[in-house]
């Protein structure tokens, strides 16, 4: 067995010669599912009408009216949609086809609307805040799932993100207390998570420790070693240490006036406008440079990257440690990006989920950023409904985020093949 790359994101897979396309089920199963409850939705639907506000206030430059559908005519035409979309994948699938993703990208936004539209009847839903509030989660989800494709391409399994984010988060918390300049936390939290991913890279690389195991432990480690320290100390002195002065939002002058866009993407601090630079980059820099090329070998072949003088282990280290410095820059989202003091396990299990992204995604960075995006879309909806006053149960809502990560990453990511060699040990010779 082979692999032949004929572009840098999408190896095929040949046995004897011959390419092995492999199709999944997963993403018709699926689509019937959705399929399936969306046309529920629509007999038991109430009727009424859900409003879309395109605005956030009314200081807004830039006033859109409100846009009204009404409930069952609305999830009929989707469901119908939704049906149409359904038969086409089960087509792509009985000739040995794959699901396009512009099918899954539609096919998922169709059925947002829907849920939106059931959700919301009777009332109005701000999509500047519900999107707003999506973006701001996603980014800590962003820059780990950066991280851990990173890690992941140059044969390291990064399974400490979470420790990376916690770091990050309690490192911008003092420094920003003590020094109340934020802008000097954002250079201190990335130096502590990536002393976190150079001690992962350490005993994997050098002692050949599971790497697996040791990011639980260096995980269970941060948080008991944060936690202890938030006890002992940050709590007898939180006017000194735990008072983290906020970034201010810098709007950028004519794109922040664009109806919608505007408010969510340019109306941010410069954790977010460093977070688009950082996926631009990374995305970049992977398949268009020889940083980028270098990595990828490393994580495909290391033994013919070492044939050709490449330093598999220094390469290694350097990389893992560059993606502890992005994960640790996230974290600092979770304090001086909003402004509150650190507590207990604030990051709340985001490390997993950003890995989840990175599966999602099929380890590649623009497809990782718009995972996190959608799973911190899921996770913002769950307050949206909750301040409109939905009455879709608020037990399901907590368990939103959870249920939509498990759905993308069992149902929709479909066949995909890791870096050969993440995850596993290289012994020069």
């Amino acid at each position: 067995m082979s692999v032949v790359t004929s572009r840098a994101s999408d190896p095929v897979v040949t046995i004897g010669g011959e390419t092995a396309n492999p199709v999944s089920r997963k993403v018709p199963i699926v689509f019937t599912a959705v399929t399936v409850i969306a046309v529920l939705a629509a007999i038991s639907a109430r009727s009424g009408d859900t409003a879309f506000r395109f605005t956030r206030s009314s200081a807004d430059p830039t006033q859109l009216p409100e846009m009204h559908l009404p409930v069952c005519p609305t999830l009929w035409v989707i469901a119908v949609l939704l049906a149409v979309g359904t038969l086409f994948a089960w087509r792509r699938l009985l000739v040995r086809r794959k699901v396009p993703m512009w099918l899954v990208a539609v096919y998922g936004t169709l059925a947002v609307i829907g849920f939106l539209v059931w959700a919301g009847v009777g009332h109005a839903i701000p999509l500047v805040g519900l999107l707003g509030g999506a973006l701001s989660l996603a980014v800590p989800l962003v820059y780990g799932a950066l991280a851990g494709v990173i890690g992941e391409r140059v044969g390291v399994v990064n399974i400490a993100i979470e420790a990376q984010l916690l770091s990050g988060a309690f490192t911008a918390a003092i420094v920003s207390s003590v020094t109340k300049q934020p802008l000097l936390a954002l250079p201190a939290a990335m130096v502590t998570g990536m002393l976190v991913g150079m001690v992962l890279a350490a005993f994997s690389l050098k002692y050949l420790v599971d790497q697996v195991i040791v990011g639980v432990v260096l995980n269970v480690l941060v948080i008991g070693l944060t936690s202890f320290l938030y006890s002992q100390v940050l709590v007898p002195h939180a006017d000194q240490l735990n008072t983290p002065v906020r970034l201010d939002a810098l709007p950028i002058p004519l794109l922040s006036d664009i109806p919608v866009i505007g408010p969510v993407f340019f109306r941010q601090t410069i954790v977010v406008y460093l977070m688009y630079v950082a996926v631009a980059v990374v995305a970049a820099g992977l398949f268009r440079t020889r940083w980028g090329l270098r990595l990828r070998a490393v994580g495909e072949h290391p033994k013919a990257a070492d044939t050709v003088g490449i330093k598999v282990i220094s390469t290694r280290l350097w990389n893992v440690a560059l993606a502890g410095a992005i994960a640790g820059l996230g974290g600092t989202f979770f304090t001086i990006g909003s402004g509150i003091a650190f507590n207990k396990q604030m990051t709340a299990g985001m490390g997993y989920i950003a890995l989840a992204a990175v599966i999602f995604g099929k380890w590649h960075p623009i497809k990782a950023t718009l995972a996190a995006l959608l799973f911190g879309f899921a996770s913002n909806l769950q307050n949206t409904l909750s301040v409109i006053g939905s009455p879709v149960p608020s037990e399901f809502m907590l368990m939103l985020p959870y249920v939509v990560t498990i759905l993308a990453v069992a149902g929709l990511v479909g066949k995909s093949r890791a870096p050969a060699a993440s995850g596993k040990p290289y012994v020069k010779g």
